[in-house]
């Protein structure tokens, strides 16, 4: 099997669903195209587990596929075929279901996966863009709708300024080594010299590039302004796979093949994670509307897992990880559980309107309780074994004043989810919502919230603790 089978089936697939969506029609394309877009996502998905993890290139060294591109890829595409689970019916709502919604996520999945199997500064880039392309035009898929498409052009702009910056970086690195590819990277330089200072430079460029695709501060301006205005499908789309994605390549390019220079990068990603978890942590406070607030949340949740890349090493690419994992699952619980705050056939978004709900839907409230204690960390939710283990990363690799301010911004940021919880339980009743219409979207919050209640159970985190070390021995070898 070629090492990338995975992007061939994602590909091949999207040419298929684009020629169906065109014949079959808006309607019936807009009906019939996201199950089949979920099954070539997880087609690719068993396809990325089956495979033999031995490291393979393909396109001429540009890709590589090895166990730690295994690993992201199954899980870039669950959280993508998840996201795409709840839309439907929103879609369908606000009158925008059209064909193209389920191709554009395909697309970028295939932009995602590239990401995580890319080997060269040139397939980092041709990916990077891929995916970004798609994430703009679902952004502004709402066409008539203002927010939306304010939300797509500032995303485009201030995206293209970042692509900008990641290709200036890539150019310097590709300046002062005279190689794109990432194994040859790692060769031109003796480990026991620093790195020249153009090469450094360069690396930064890249770094800043990625932070802003994850939503790293100082370059998370356009976080809370696209998450709000972006549909909510979007929204809760934009805030798993993709970021797992960019924190994937950013590890795959720093402990590969910048791996020997921990200490020359290993600053700035702990100015970029001390910085996220602070604003996230602080800034999420006195927001009113949900969908900000999770902007917050994950601009925090960014830092966390940048902690792990900060310790380097296989035990700070196992806790990454791990958290990644954890992440993705309560994030697509969370937003399942938002997408259902119906009121009247309207869908709302304002925090006080989940006032008193656990007396009028017990269930939702029990579901968005447990992903919030868990984006709180508290034990003994899932939350908090992926805090646990890159704050372990940090202090086993010499960095326990990073650990420690960590854990408090951690104990900041718990005020506001445990406000929610709050407003759900001990709060007078706002006006009950309507019984959720969708299946799909109550499904995939009650599986989140069940995987993240029982994680700790060793039938279920075995398995993804079992990979997530084998993952990160295979990028640190």
């Amino acid at each position: 099997m070629s090492g990338a089978t995975p992007e061939v089936i994602l590909a091949v697939a999207a040419l298929l669903l684009l020629l169906l969506g065109t014949f079959r029609g808006e309607q019936e394309g807009a009906r019939i195209l996201p199950p089949l877009a979920m099954l070539a996502m997880l087609v690719a998905a068993i396809t990325a587990l089956a495979h033999d993890k031995t490291p393979t290139h393909a396109f001429d060294g540009h890709f590589i596929f090895d166990g730690y591109a295994a690993f992201l890829q199954v899980l870039i595409l669950l959280g993508a075929a998840g996201a795409l689970a709840l839309a439907g019916q929103f879609m369908r709502d606000e009158g925008i279901e059209r064909y193209e919604y389920p191709l554009l996520v395909l697309i970028a999945s295939l932009g995602m996966c590239m990401m995580v199997s890319a080997n060269s500064l040139l397939a980092l880039f041709m990916a990077l863009e891929l995916q970004s392309l798609s994430i703009y035009v679902l952004a502004a898929i709402h066409r008539d709708n203002l927010r939306s498409t304010e939300a797509g052009l500032k995303y485009f702009v201030l995206g293209a300024l970042a692509s900008g910056m990641l290709l200036y970086g890539c150019s310097l690195v590709y300046g002062f080594s005279g190689t794109i590819y990432f194994d040859q990277l790692a060769t031109r330089w003796t480990p026991d010299t620093a790195l020249p200072l153009g090469a450094l430079v360069g690396l930064v460029f890249v770094i800043s590039g990625l932070a802003f695709k994850m939503g790293a501060v100082p370059f998370h301006m356009w976080t809370p302004d696209v998450y709000e205005g972006a549909p909510s499908p979007v929204t809760a789309f934009m805030a798993g796979a993709p970021k797992v994605a960019a924190i994937g390549l950013l590890l795959r390019l720093l402990v590969g093949p910048f791996g020997a220079w921990t200490a020359q990068w290993q600053q700035v990603i702990v100015v970029l994670a001390l910085a996220s978890m602070a604003l996230g942590a602080f800034a999420a406070i006195g927001q009113t509307n949900v969908k900000r607030l999770m902007a917050y949340s994950g601009i925090a949740n960014v830092g966390f897992a940048l902690v792990g890349v900060a310790a380097g090493g296989t035990a700070g690419v196992n806790a990454a990880l791990v958290y990644l994992t954890l992440y993705l699952i309560m994030t697509l619980g969370t937003f399942a559980c938002i997408l259902q705050m119906r009121r009247q056939g309207q869908y709302v978004e304002s925090i006080d309107d989940l006032a008193g709900l656990s007396r009028g839907r017990p269930m939702m409230a029990l579901a968005l309780a447990i992903c919030m204690f868990s984006l709180a960390g508290i034990p003994p939710l899932a939350g908090f074994l992926g805090k646990f283990y890159v704050f372990k990363a940090a202090v086993d690799a010499g960095l326990i004043w990073f650990a420690v301010l960590g854990v408090v911004l951690s104990v900041v940021g718990a005020y506001y989810y445990l406000r929610i919880v709050k407003l759900m339980y001990f709060d007078e009743p706002a006006a009950a919502f309507d019984p959720s219409p969708s299946g799909s979207v109550t499904a995939v919050a009650g599986v989140c919230a069940a995987l993240l209640l029982l994680f700790l159970v060793p039938l279920l985190s075995a398995p993804v603790l079992t990979s997530a070390v084998s993952a990160a021995a295979a990028l640190a070898r």
